[in-house]
């Protein structure tokens, strides 16, 4: 039975500006500002944590299905989760909006000017994931990541009223979202996935201790950026995993997804949680040297090569062991 990865869909579109925004403003006319920038150059991006993270998984050999909801102009997006293994059978296609998009633009300082478009991305409430699963044949996981709020709360519902498996990834929704919905997105996950940030808020928020949410989830994965990732159990000793280290690093964005994706590949391969948190590291790393959240490959041999360097030989063959050609 197949993974299915919840989650927003969106395209971003960045733009750089030579110069300074703060340039073009006018002092004692802030309160009507009326600017427009020329900019050198327009990158227009795949991406949505749902289908980074599927795409992540299909690289790895799992053939994700891909639920989220998008516009009629995902024709090309669609061909290209497509050829890289994700089922997207299941996605539904608005009638009336464009697809989620972000349209961001940088200046020469490195400050940004940003929109974000939800779009199609508020129809997510309407799909049910019991179709999904009439049509695959089951459900072995469910990942609800970040997407519209009311979508998240009906899958992760769904998910424990059916005995689904589920992994809870509330990602930036943390934010906006009170303790109430937290609590209701993370009770009963067999995965939390969190930040070091996002874990702080998640307390916080619900008012839950460290203990408190390890009684609630099976296992809560924290990502620590340079300094790795921190794997949680009830009962059990923690497990500290290195970042594979970065030979050009280049864009941070997806990271995250990527290390998801080698987390849950490994996991469903049968390997450890050590192991399968390695995967993820490994994978994390390929994504954040590129620039784009879609733009990274997995070549078998340099990938086990990095992978053996950091882990050991040993750590190396299990993975060969599943990893695709």
């Amino acid at each position: 039975m197949p993974v299915v990865v919840t989650g927003s869909i969106a395209t971003d579109h960045l733009m750089t500006f030579p110069g300074k925004f703060t340039e073009q403003f006018v002092e004692g006319q802030m309160e009507n500002v009326s600017l427009s920038f020329l900019v050198d150059d327009l990158v227009q991006h795949r991406g949505g944590a749902g289908a980074n993270m599927a795409y992540g998984l299909g690289l790895l050999g799992l053939a994700p299905v891909l639920v989220g909801a998008v516009g009629s102009d995902f024709a090309d997006y669609d061909a290209w989760l497509k050829r890289h293994g994700v089922d997207t059978a299941s996605v539904h296609w608005s009638e009336l909006k464009h697809t989620a998009r972000f349209v961001c633009t940088t200046d020469a300082v490195n400050n940004q000017i940003a929109s974000f478009y939800s779009g199609a991305m508020s129809e997510a409430c309407s799909i049910e994931l019991a179709p999904v699963a009439d049509r695959v044949g089951g459900l072995d996981l469910v990942v609800v990541g970040p997407n519209d709020p009311t979508a998240m709360v009906r899958h992760t519902r769904e998910c424990r009223d059916r005995g689904y498996a589920f992994v809870a990834d509330p990602s930036q929704q943390l934010a906006w979202a009170d303790g109430e919905m937290i609590r209701d997105l993370v009770d009963g996950a067999d995965l939390l996935f969190t930040n070091e940030y996002e874990a702080a808020l998640l307390l916080q928020k619900t008012g839950w201790s460290d203990g408190e949410v390890l009684d609630r989830v099976g296992t809560w994965i924290t990502t620590r950026a340079a300094d790795g990732v921190l794997v949680r159990q009830a009962g059990a000793e923690p497990i500290e995993v290195i970042a594979v280290p970065e030979t050009k690093p280049v864009e941070p964005t997806g990271g995250g997804d990527a290390l998801r994706a080698g987390f849950i590949a490994g996991r469903v391969w049968g390997l450890g949680l050590e192991r399968a948190t390695q995967l993820g590291s490994a994978v994390a790393t390929e994504a954040v040297e590129v620039i784009g959240t879609q733009e990274y490959e997995l070549r078998r041999e340099p990938f086990l090569e990095r992978f053996a360097a950091a882990f050991g030989p040993g750590a190396a063959d299990e993975v060969a062991a599943h990893l695709p050609g």
